[in-house]
């Protein structure tokens, strides 16, 4: 079956997942970890890619980002993961590809589902067991977005710049929510859109979308509803 072509509309926000081939472990040091930030920025700076949040894991990422054309944040993750694997590969004498194939991403509504995003992303360390907190975890733009910590990376989202008229009033705002667990139905729907290329969004974002990029942007049913009267005389016929 062909591929769709990624879903993409200027000025709005993607979710992005690089994950290891085979799920294994792409970052063995600190050096590593390091070293991926940086190929990430020079890329971002290139491609004019914002980005607005992040977490390295031990065997993917996950990025929150905002391209400046339609070809920025393939662009990005083509450059930047080809000087990391050239990197990582000499670092530590091995060959072959480090990529589990093409990286994953979904539009955000930014109404709905940017600040989720944001969370999901800084949350997934505490969900992997790794820490209790995500302010315990290093390689997340937790430590920027809630702390305060410069990252140069990082480029503020204009919905977080709203939380407050100050850093301090931000980060404060920011923090907070992460108190308590994140709803297990925005954890699903923002991991369903990103791993399947749809939109993350209500009907109404899903509907522009479709009518800016000529794509759907939602999984069609199979069949209709199962439970309803209509699917079960329809299948009776």
């Amino acid at each position: 079956m062909a591929r769709l072509p990624r879903l993409y509309f200027p000025g709005c926000a993607q979710h992005v997942i690089q994950r290891g081939n085979n799920r294994e472990a792409c970052f063995y040091s600190e050096a590593d970890y390091k070293a991926y930030l940086y190929f990430l920025m020079d890329a971002a700076s290139k491609y004019q890619v914002v980005i607005h949040a992040f977490v390295l894991m031990t065997n993917h990422v996950h990025l929150l980002v905002t391209p400046s054309d339609e070809h920025g944040v393939s662009r990005l993750m083509q450059a930047q993961g080809r000087k990391y694997v050239q990197y990582f590969n000499f670092t530590h004498r091995r060959t072959g590809t480090l990529w589990e194939g093409r990286y994953k991403s979904t539009l955000v509504d930014a109404d709905n589902y940017l600040l989720a995003v944001y969370r999901y992303i800084e949350l997934n360390p505490v969900r992997a067991g790794m820490v209790s907190h995500a302010s315990e975890y290093p390689w997340s733009s937790y430590q920027s977005n809630a702390i305060g910590k410069p990252i140069q990376l990082l480029t503020p989202h204009p919905l977080y710049l709203r939380l407050g008229e100050t850093d301090p009033q931000r980060q404060s705002a920011y923090r907070s929510l992460f108190q308590g667990t994140m709803p297990e139905q925005d954890t699903t729907a923002i991991r369903d859109a990103t791993n399947k290329g749809w939109a993350l969004g209500d009907e109404r974002f899903k509907a522009q979308i479709e009518a800016k990029t000529g794509r759907r942007a939602t999984q069609r049913g199979r069949g209709g509803d199962r439970k309803s009267a209509a699917f079960r005389e329809n299948k009776n016929q």
